[in-house]
């Protein structure tokens, strides 16, 4: 049997008594390089002769951070009983600290170890990962020299992206490396890291780019290069560089059963640490910008039904009042192809397009609307923490009334919505449309998870509020022949989504 692969942090847990050590995670691109760089691999098929001409000029821009914090220790450890005339009688009292016969809780030091790189040696600037440093009451910067420094003032962190900015004063400039571009990176590349994994700072790892735009679920905006180096805990926000020197990715964490380095790492691609850092720089934290639009990927049926390519393009599922979106123009059902120029490709690519998009900038977006292309201006807001939540204010409880004519289609039993019918599903007084009753557990729509309570708000891209109004669509779908039909879904939690249910003949 396998064992289960675990994502982790590659952060580490300073060994007791251990030594500071330098700490980094490097990383490489060769072909199509300068004829400096083309000489590494003079005579070699398998990979780089030596990357030590490049990797030598790195070691002291790449740091160890080491940090501390407090933590309680747990009370009620007994007091050994000991003699009155023992001659360790005091020593034993001065160690735990003796109170009413138990040892007393006291605050105990926890240290843990992480990498950086610095990117400005004048001003003391250098870029971590956020999880390295968060809740540390102590920073420490060890350079590859043995030289120390503490850390004055963290600028700004970001957990989104486990980045953040530190400060300390150089007596004088400290080396520095600068961002190179991610975007340029090709799969196969060449890549290497100097890190500090379990410890043992300065350690070089060399290997190739496996992967690009790799969606771990660590949030919003993952796109994360991958890389087969070596990386360990420890490793945590060491730069990742290609062979001119370039910082092309910050590492940030692993796939392994073990806890150890299994080939598959993970690094925050340049072209998003840039963005952020410059934010974290400038105003202390990041400020990104925001649509205000609820988005689905297009799958397989969806895109039959809209007549597009499958993975192309964001489907609005909802749109959150009073946002840019709203302002617009844009709609439910709209399929947005670009945004400022840039396309599209994915659902997930959309958040990560709009939040690196300057606040208050109008943008061209072109959308896929009904089947015709068209072009909505849209001035860009910035994004806060409740932007994307629609509040569902709870309804009423009204008087019985009578009960209200069904219809069935495609194995769903629905009935036009009333005050009676909101309250027993819990649904808001603002939704329209028509309620499921019944959901046949044989019928295509039951496999596509439509459920009782489930509100039916448009029906081939048609607003519906009876159930004749859900035929009508139904018989217009099938006239075209299309094999699905796109039902737009509310539920009681107001979240709404597009579900394409197949025509059964």
């Amino acid at each position: 049997m396998r064992r289960p692969t675990t994502l982790k942090a590659a952060r580490h847990p300073a060994p007791y008594g251990g030594a500071l050590l330098a700490a980094a995670a490097l990383a490489v691109i060769l072909p199509g390089g300068s004829d400096a760089q083309k000489s590494l691999f003079s005579g070699s098929t398998n990979g780089p002769q030596s990357v030590a001409p490049v990797a030598e000029k790195l070691f002291d821009a790449v740091v160890n951070i080491s940090t501390s914090q407090s933590a309680k220790s747990p009370q009620g450890v007994p007091l050994p009983r000991i003699p009155k005339d023992s001659p360790f009688g005091d020593f034993f009292e001065d160690f735990f600290n003796k109170k009413g016969g138990r040892m007393a809780p006291s605050d105990r030091k926890v240290s843990s170890l992480g990498s950086g790189f610095v990117i400005d040696g004048k001003e003391g600037l250098v870029v971590t990962n956020n999880h390295v440093i968060d809740g540390a009451d102590e920073i420490i910067i060890n350079f590859h020299d043995g030289s120390k420094l503490k850390v004055d003032k963290v600028l700004g962190k970001d957990s989104k992206t486990d980045l953040a900015l530190l400060k300390v004063t150089p007596k004088k400039p400290l080396p520095q490396v600068p961002f190179g571009s991610s975007a340029k990176l090709r799969v196969g590349d060449w890549v290497m890291a100097i890190g500090n994994p379990f410890g043992l700072g300065g350690s070089l790892t060399v290997g190739v780019i496996s992967a690009k735009q790799r969606d771990i679920n660590s949030g919003p905006y993952d796109d994360f290069l991958q890389t087969d180096a070596a990386i360990n805990k420890g490793n945590s926000g060491g730069p990742l560089f290609n062979m001119d020197g370039e910082v092309v990715g910050v590492n940030t964490a692993i796939i392994s059963p073990t806890g150890g380095s299994i080939g598959i790492g993970f690094a925050v691609p340049a072209d998003t640490a840039t963005n952020v850092i410059e934010q974290l720089k400038q105003f202390g934290e990041t400020r990104r910008g925001w649509l205000g639009v609820k988005i689905q990927t297009i799958t397989e049926d969806i895109a039959e039904t809209l007549g597009v390519k499958e993975n192309s393009g964001a489907l609005v599922s909802a749109v959150t009042p009073d946002s840019p979106a709203a302002k617009s123009g844009l709609e439910a059902g709209d399929v947005i192809l670009k945004f400022d120029g840039k396309d599209v490709s994915t659902m997930r690519g959309l958040p990560k397009i709009v939040a690196q998009t300057p606040i208050g900038k109008a943008v061209d977006v072109e959308v896929l609307r009904r089947g015709e292309k068209r072009n909505v201006k849209v001035a860009v807001g910035r994004l806060s923490e409740d932007d994307e939540k629609i509040e569902a204010p709870v309804a009423k409880v009204p008087e019985p009334v009578e009960k209200t004519p069904e219809r069935s289609f495609i194995g769903l039993t629905m009935t036009p919505l009333t005050d009676e019918l909101r309250v027993r599903f819990g649904l808001d007084s603002k939704i329209k449309g028509v309620v499921v009753l019944e959901v046949d557990s044989l019928s295509p729509a039951a496999a596509k998870n439509i459920k009782p309570g489930d509100v039916i708000v448009e029906a081939g891209q048609d607003a519906v509020t009876t159930p004749d109004d859900v035929g009508k669509s139904i018989d217009k779908i099938r006239k075209s022949g299309r094999k699905a039909v796109l039902l737009r879904v509310e539920d009681g939690k107001g979240d709404l989504r597009f579900i394409a249910v197949p025509l059964v003949p």
